[in-house]
């Protein structure tokens, strides 16, 4: 069967398999439209007249000539020979009028007056003979002018269509907002990282050094004499260490006191014992002085000597 396109006109040949009965979509592979072909539909008349009636390409399609030439050969050759003296002269030749072998034999020589009447029955009598094969012939297959196209690729169901259901298009995202929110959220995690840090102090985990003690603080003096330190053993045996200081402001202005660190080392100079001393009060006016006291039991007995500084942080 052949099937066209509806919007590019173009016409395919393709077998009537490939469509069906039911009919289904197709595609066309020129301008890539879609459309729903009807099925090839089958008349059951058609389908069985072969079965009843006989073909008729057995029947002889030279019957007519036979029936109608004698009888026109006997009339014309009776008047030519009584009204045309002249009939080797005048009369035309009989190759001229030979439509075949057969009727050659029997062709006579006409009458000038009856030469148009004897063409024309000469020409209706071989008329059937040479329609006959035509009307039997198969007909030429219409040329198509495009080349036809194989039947899988129009027909194939895998490909995607651009009919088929697609989601509702979405906006491509900005990569300029994800690097700024990114460098956003970097920034924020950085300083909180920082302000942890500088408030509570790296972790013990970290693997840093750190320092012993804070750095010195301004307008403060921190004095621990090591005449008064006591490093002595009890007579209960246990080991006791006593220390007296004091802290001054010597600014012009108020300041708070941080805590104090009390580390004890022995003679490898490594930290064996440490404990932190609150101030007696939380700040210190200008010029004012506080006296610290602190005594400590159950001390290691390797402690040898006494560090006093600022807590760190």
């Amino acid at each position: 069967m052949i099937i066209s396109c509806p919007a590019c006109s173009t016409r395919y040949v393709v077998p009537d398999s490939a469509v069906g009965v039911e009919g289904r979509t197709v595609r066309c592979a020129k301008c890539r439209h879609s459309w729903f072909q009807e099925g090839h539909l089958v008349d059951p008349s058609q389908s069985q007249a072969p079965a009843q009636t006989p073909p008729q390409a057995s029947a002889p399609p030279t019957a007519p000539p036979a029936t109608v030439q004698p009888l026109a050969d006997a009339g014309m050759e009776n008047a030519a020979d009584e009204t045309n003296p002249r009939k080797d002269a005048a009369a035309p030749s009989a190759a001229e009028f030979r439509e075949d072998d057969t009727a050659a034999a029997m062709q006579p020589v006409q009458a000038p007056h009856e030469t148009a009447s004897a063409d024309a029955i000469a020409v209706t009598a071989a008329a059937p003979a040479t329609r006959a094969p035509d009307d039997s012939a198969p007909q030429t297959p219409v040329m198509v002018e495009t080349p036809p196209q194989p039947v899988a690729a129009v027909y194939d169901d895998t490909e995607v269509s651009q009919f088929d259901y697609e989601p509702p298009f979405q906006s491509r995202r900005n990569p300029l907002k994800l690097w700024t929110a990114a460098a956003a959220i970097f920034a924020a995690v950085a300083f909180g990282t920082i302000a942890a840090v500088s408030y509570w102090g790296l972790p013990d985990w970290v693997p840093v050094s750190r320092p012993t003690f804070a750095v010195n603080q301004p307008d403060l003096v921190l004095e621990f004499p090591p005449g008064q330190q006591d490093r002595r053993t009890l007579p209960n045996g246990t080991e006791f260490f006593g220390a007296s200081g004091t802290i001054t402001n010597v600014g012009r202005e108020s300041h708070q006191v941080p805590s104090i660190l009390i580390i004890l080392r022995d003679e490898r100079d490594r930290i064996v014992y440490s404990w932190e001393v609150a101030p007696p009060q939380p700040s210190l006016a200008p010029g004012e002085q506080v006296t610290i006291n602190e005594a400590v039991t159950d001390v290691p007995r390797s402690a040898k000597f006494a560090e006093i500084g600022w807590k760190p942080g």
